[in-house]
């Protein structure tokens, strides 16, 4: 019919946007259900009513909203597909209660395209941040759930004293458990790969650097770069600290004196920078997204990867619907399941390996 046709063309024109067009009686038929992947014979058996407060289990916690939906379920189906143990990993998805798509809506997808898959879905109440966040370079970075992982530590069960966070916008080609094994030596709440040779001066302002009670915050650190998309956080270090309230009191700062252009990192930068566990590079290769300017496009950085991550201002499922993709976004294209995508799904990427794989 004419109005089918006029529906489907819209998918077409507007394919980042597409998931909010349909009703809620039709979510479930957004993305294909995924294979099945199941625990190697050397896994433990664990039990299911218990999984959430096992500490043997791997637990992730990532956003969830609609419009980076796509890449969390994309996220999910690699870390399910090279576990070595996918049955016992535990994910935490944390919603807004300003969604347009409501939590209960948001479990329904995940379950239907995961039928196995252990999880919850928790509510983060935008009020905790409204009258925190200020504007940055970028309006996706202004999103209340940006700052969702600032509060990790008071949303999940306090039996969790351990988790790996991800952004919505990551793919990972090697076994999350490795990630989840590498301690945190000391008293250090967060593992993250580090840059130390980064320019430490532009994440700040003038303003920052010319104020000796702010600046000085970094007196005896080696004040290194970290980003904030990937992170295995010492939950029960977090609340023993105090984190997100040291946090909050930066945003407070920013809100009053406008240290920072960068949305939720810099807060982070300034309580942790220089005193994380520095993780192998491999599990972060981030700005695949490019920079703040429309179709930049980056490559691949030397060395073996574990983790891809569309950090920046492009996002995969949209330049490859768009037709005008990266080189690196046919890396994240076999792991996406929706439907309704416009690019071909045999892309040849035999000009990619992978040193971990």
């Amino acid at each position: 019919s004419v109005l089918a046709f006029i529906f489907l063309s819209s998918l077409l024109l507007f394919p980042a946007n597409s998931i909010r067009l349909f009703k809620a009686e039709d979510e479930s038929d957004l993305f294909m259900e995924a294979p099945v992947y199941q625990n190697g014979p050397h896994c433990p058996v664990l039990g299911k009513d218990t999984l959430i407060c096992d500490s043997s289990v791997v637990h992730i916690a990532m956003t969830i909203d609609p419009e980076y939906l796509r890449g969390t379920i994309a996220a999910i189906h690699s870390v399910v597909k090279y576990g070595s143990c996918p049955q016992n990993v535990f994910f935490h998805f944390i919603a807004s209660d300003s969604s347009s798509v409501v939590p209960t809506q948001l479990t329904r997808i995940v379950k239907s395209v995961f039928p196995s898959l252990s999880f919850k879905v928790y509510v983060f109440q935008k009020k905790l941040v409204r009258d925190l966040v200020s504007s940055s370079i970028r309006q996706a970075l202004d999103n209340p759930l940006n700052y969702a992982r600032i509060y990790l530590a008071d949303l999940l069960e306090t039996c969790i004293q351990k988790v790996i966070y991800l952004d919505s916008d990551t793919i990972v080609v090697d076994d999350i458990q490795k990630l989840w094994n590498i301690n945190l030596t000391g008293s250090r709440t967060i593992g993250a790969p580090e840059y130390c040779n980064a320019n430490f001066d532009k994440y700040f302002t003038s303003d920052f650097w010319s104020n000796p009670r702010f600046s000085k915050v970094f007196e005896g650190r080696r004040a290194c770069y970290f980003n904030t998309g990937v992170m295995v956080m010492d939950l029960g270090r977090w609340r023993q600290g105090d984190y997100t309230r040291e946090i909050e009191k930066w945003m407070r700062v920013q809100k009053d004196k406008r240290i920072y252009e960068l949305g939720s990192l810099p807060p982070f930068l300034l309580v942790f920078g220089g005193d994380i566990e520095a993780i192998d590079h491999r599990w972060n290769q981030h700005g695949l997204g490019g920079d703040n300017l429309v179709n930049s496009c980056r490559t691949l950085h030397p060395g073996p990867i574990s983790l891809l991550h569309w950090s920046g201002k492009g996002k995969p499922w949209v330049r490859l619907d768009a037709k005008r993709p990266c080189s690196v976004d046919f890396l994240w294209a076999p792991y996406d399941l929706y439907k309704f995508h416009g690019y071909s799904r045999h892309r040849q990427l035999d000009v990619f390996r992978f040193d971990s794989l």
